[in-house]
């Protein structure tokens, strides 16, 4: 464990850690809240903080002056890059594929042909963990603007891609 900030002796003290600007009690000690605040939120913050209280002159009994709690910091999805792999002719099969470079937790994706032919997809034809579409015996009223969704807790990104069969 890395200590991040304490209050001994009447003294707040923040230590040299990337949180040193971000992090502090979020009221005055002596309102007996000990609450803390992290401001402007990294992925790296996540992780498993501790509290621990020893009162001077307290008897402590053995772990009951100690508290945890697990942060994990959301990261919405970057903008996703759309692909079409396979080539776009009459008969042929072609996967549509969609990716986000970040995102916490990983992404899900949900591919949509737009108005004015709007449809939407499932398995087995659309893989959401991966990104994937796949269209099969492609004709030339498959054509048209498809959109993928990136989306996790945090937020959602778009890209699109337009078939020309």
């Amino acid at each position: 464990p890395v200590q991040i900030l304490s209050y001994i002796g009447g003294v707040v003290k923040v230590e040299e850690t990337d949180l040193k600007s971000r992090v502090g009690f979020l009221h005055p000690i002596l309102s007996h809240n000990i609450s803390v605040f992290i401001n402007a939120t990294r992925e790296q913050d996540s992780g498993q903080y501790m509290c621990t209280v020893n009162v001077v002159d307290d008897s402590i009994s053995l772990q009951k002056n100690i508290g945890l709690i697990n942060l994990t910091v959301l990261v919405p999805p970057a903008a996703p890059t759309c692909q079409l792999h396979g080539n776009a002719v009459v008969g042929a099969n072609v996967t549509l594929s969609c990716s986000s470079k970040k995102g916490k937790p990983s992404p899900m994706y949900q591919w949509q042909r737009e108005p004015p032919t709007l449809q939407v997809f499932f398995p087995p034809a659309q893989d959401r963990a991966r990104g994937t579409l796949k269209l099969t015996n492609l004709s030339l009223e498959m054509s048209g603007v498809y959109v993928c969704r990136a989306e996790n807790q945090a937020g959602s990104k778009n890209c699109s891609i337009v078939l020309e069969v």
